[in-house]
């Protein structure tokens, strides 16, 4: 195919990048606590934990699971937000040759059960705060061994002490748990270093994540990503971004979370590769704290999405930061808005760059040249990628028309676990994956995202699938019927609105939100019920949810 792209790409950008530079993430684990042994990899709470560190723990971790059965392709699940103990995990899992899966620790019991048991996971790693939903849902899944560790577990003394305290007895966020065969997370790495650990034998086929995501169904599905997805999405970003770094290790901030692919890749995988130091924030909704921590490093690399770039923008302090240093600041996971990527120039004295990409494509698809101003696209395909639009039936649109945008590269998932049918319905013979996005590429080769195929509702970065909203909101005994859609919001992006046909005309919009709320992870709840007394529907019956846009929109 013609790939006008190439024309545009930044000098020094090849149209290929070499696959066989890496094979597995095992591989980029190895090299990069070989060459970076004393560097700091990760810090947290003011501790860091050096590359010589990171190793003896992963690998301590590694011994454990083999230890005590788990093989390679058995599933774990990883139940963290940005703590130092992530990086140990799923370095440990990776280099195990175990399959991770990473899991929303907010998400509720009715939403971790699915995982859990989709999955068949044997094993979860879950940080205290949420062992209550864990102790939920362990009769219904496969989990054979559940390790639990606290916040400040991997602080030195006596900080991991006084840090452990705050959270249980003074925030008291720690709600209480009991699930008898949980063991300590410190305890098996401590158990694990008197182990010997025996590297798993992995490939650029074997599978490396089932990554969930949400579909048209409302079902989330495991995007299989194979160790060769990553590190060939690994390689395309760098060859995209590495001529902007000086090729020393440099420092970057993650405050989106690790679990989520974007993160995952952009933040974990590649900078650990890079050798950089990962500042890791656990809670990047404390935009005050995050202000802080921002304030007392330069850092070269910002990634985020619209919602926590336009947050900072409002938060005191914010201008006061060091920008000095910062090369890159990355947007994805939704659309920057234009006036917040002016307000992030004006601020910062940087460019926003826009990128974009898929769960199923490990994630990145195309990104805009560094440095280049805002231009509302969503960036040129990257190395080794190929983009194209597409009709319903297959066929190419005549350029700047839209259609379908499909994609092939070696970052394009091998499919959806246990799902043959649904991953049919996404991967055509000829290798393309069909995005369910709608949009266009100009002549220069930039790629223009217009709609979403799919009724995907986008909340600060996360999927909501309208289905799971309706399915919750109508088992309530005063819902007749409901439809979810997306109603834009400043903060969000995008917020969950809920039109519902009561059943009992004394039903209140706060009753259905509360309802919810019990069975939705919070992104997910409604945060607009408005009541009607019928909803559009074809003559089929089929509810029109583009006709109540249009209403909500007016």
């Amino acid at each position: 195919m013609n790939r006008i792209w190439l024309q545009s790409y930044p000098p020094g950008v090849p149209p290929e990048v070499d696959l066989k530079r890496l094979s597995s993430l095992g591989e980029l684990v190895d090299h990069a606590c070989t060459a970076y042994r004393e560097l700091p990899a990760y810090e947290q709470f003011g501790t860091t934990l050096s590359y010589g560190e990171l190793d003896e723990l992963s690998r301590a971790f590694a011994a454990w699971l083999q230890s005590v059965g788990l093989a390679k392709g058995d599933r774990i699940a990883i139940m963290l937000p940005n703590c130092l103990q992530y990086p140990v995990v799923l370095f440990g899992a990776l280099r195990a040759g175990l399959v991770v899966v990473n899991t929303n620790p907010l998400y509720t019991g009715r939403e971790l059960a699915h995982q859990l048991e989709d999955s068949g996971a044997l094993a979860i790693v879950v940080l205290e705060n949420f062992a209550h939903v864990v102790e939920e849902v362990v009769p219904h899944t496969q989990l054979k061994h559940v390790l639990v560790t606290a916040v400040g577990d991997l602080l030195p003394k006596p900080k991991s002490w006084l840090v452990n305290f705050i959270v249980r007895y003074r925030r008291k966020q720690v709600p209480p748990w009991h699930i008898p065969q949980a063991v300590a997370l410190r305890s098996v790495l401590r158990a694990g270093r008197a182990l010997h650990f025996r590297p798993a034998p992995l490939g650029s086929d074997d599978l490396a994540f089932l990554q969930y995501t949400g579909g048209t169904t409302g079902v989330a599905k495991g995007a299989m990503l194979t160790h060769g997805n990553l590190c060939a999405n690994l390689l395309q970003a760098l060859a995209w971004i590495d001529g902007y770094f000086s090729g020393e290790p440099g420092t970057l901030i993650t405050a989106i979370p690790l679990y989520h692919v974007f993160a995952l890749t952009a933040n974990c995988l590649l900078f650990a590769y890079l050798g950089w130091k990962n500042v890791l924030i656990i809670n990047a909704r404390d935009f005050p704290a995050l202000v802080a921590e921002m304030k007392r490093h330069k850092f070269e690399f910002f990634s985020g999405v619209n919602t926590l770039f336009n947050a900072l923008l409002h938060t005191p302090g914010f201008a006061e930061v060091d920008f000095s240093e910062l090369k890159i600041t990355l947007g994805g996971g939704m659309a920057v808005q234009a006036a917040v990527a002016q307000r992030w120039k004006e601020v910062t004295g940087k460019i926003l760059s826009q990128a974009w990409g898929l769960t199923e494509t490990s994630p990145a698809v195309a990104i805009n040249p560094i440095g280049d101003d805002f231009n509302g696209s969503v960036g040129l395909p990257i190395p080794s990628t190929e983009v194209t639009i597409k009709d319903d039936a297959g066929n190419d649109v005549p350029l700047g028309e839209p259609g379908e945008v499909c994609v092939r590269g070696p970052q394009v998932m091998r499919g959806y676990w246990n799902r043959p049918d649904e991953t049919a319905a996404v991967l055509m013979p000829e290798g393309w994956l069909r995005t369910g996005d709608i949009g266009y590429m100009n002549p220069k080769g930039f790629v223009y995202l217009q709609d979403r195929k799919k009724d995907m509702i986008l909340v600060s970065g996360f999927n909501v699938y309208p289905n799971e909203v309706e399915e919750i909101a109508v088992t309530h005994p005063a819902v007749l019927e409901a439809a979810a859609i997306a109603q834009p919001d400043e903060h969000s992006g995008e917020v969950v609105a809920l039109f519902v046909v009561p059943k009992d005309p004394s039903v209140t919009a706060q009753d259905i939100i509360d309802f919810c709320r019990k069975s939705l992870a919070a992104y997910k709840v409604p945060k607009h019920v408005y009541f009607r007394k019928d909803l559009p529907k074809s003559n089929v019956g089929k509810i029109l949810r583009k006709e109540l846009r249009a209403e909500l929109i007016g």
